[in-house]
């Protein structure tokens, strides 16, 4: 149950530390990427499908790029990811599971 929330955890960081790279690198193709990033290219290509479903990234004929969404992405996902580590922390102090 737990190992799923933790892959869940693993893969949103992957797919943070790529689309920093595509901000600090773009364009920027998968190579560069995997390079950066230390991910395989199946990783990183798997992360850059998920970041352009979400509208964050776009292909260009040089390699990825950042969509106008960004901005407003860059502004709020502190603020979600604060309000999922309260949540976690409200799950972690109402039910201590203690064994009779």
């Amino acid at each position: 149950m737990l190992d799923r929330l933790e892959n869940e955890i693993e893969m949103l960081e992957r797919h943070l530390e790529v689309l920093n790279a595509v901000v600090l690198g773009e364009p920027i193709g998968i190579s560069k990427l995997s390079e950066m990033t230390g991910h395989s290219k199946y990783k990183v290509r798997y992360s850059l499908r998920i970041l352009e479903q979400e509208g964050l990234i776009k292909p260009s004929p040089y390699g990825a790029i950042t969509s106008a969404r960004i901005s407003e992405f860059t502004e709020s996902y502190e603020q979600l990811l604060d309000r999922f580590l309260q949540k976690l922390k409200q799950v972690k102090d109402n039910y201590r599971i203690k064994p009779q």
